[in-house]
């Protein structure tokens, strides 16, 4: 009586369902975590480079390096 009750077990196709499972399940995780490298990693990283660069004075920097003798190719004072 019991054993009419109880389902079969699914003995076919189990790998194939299981994998489709798990195939959608790594597509939205490893999108999400692109997703959220994205905007939380490269984005802030690009917008913080254009906002150093907005205002960079390469021979200012140049000039403050020379001057701390930080550059062995041009000595701070040469005359």
């Amino acid at each position: 009586m019991s054993a009419a009750l109880l389902p079969k077990p699914q003995m076919r196709g189990l790998l194939a369902r299981r994998m489709k499972f798990h195939l959608v399940g790594a597509f939205l995780v490893s999108m999400g975590s692109a997703a959220l490298y994205k905007f939380g990693v490269a984005e802030p990283r690009k917008q913080a480079y254009a906002d150093f660069y907005r205002n960079y004075d390469p021979m200012k920097d140049y000039k403050a390096m020379k001057a701390a003798g930080v550059l062995e190719s041009a000595p701070p004072k040469c005359w």
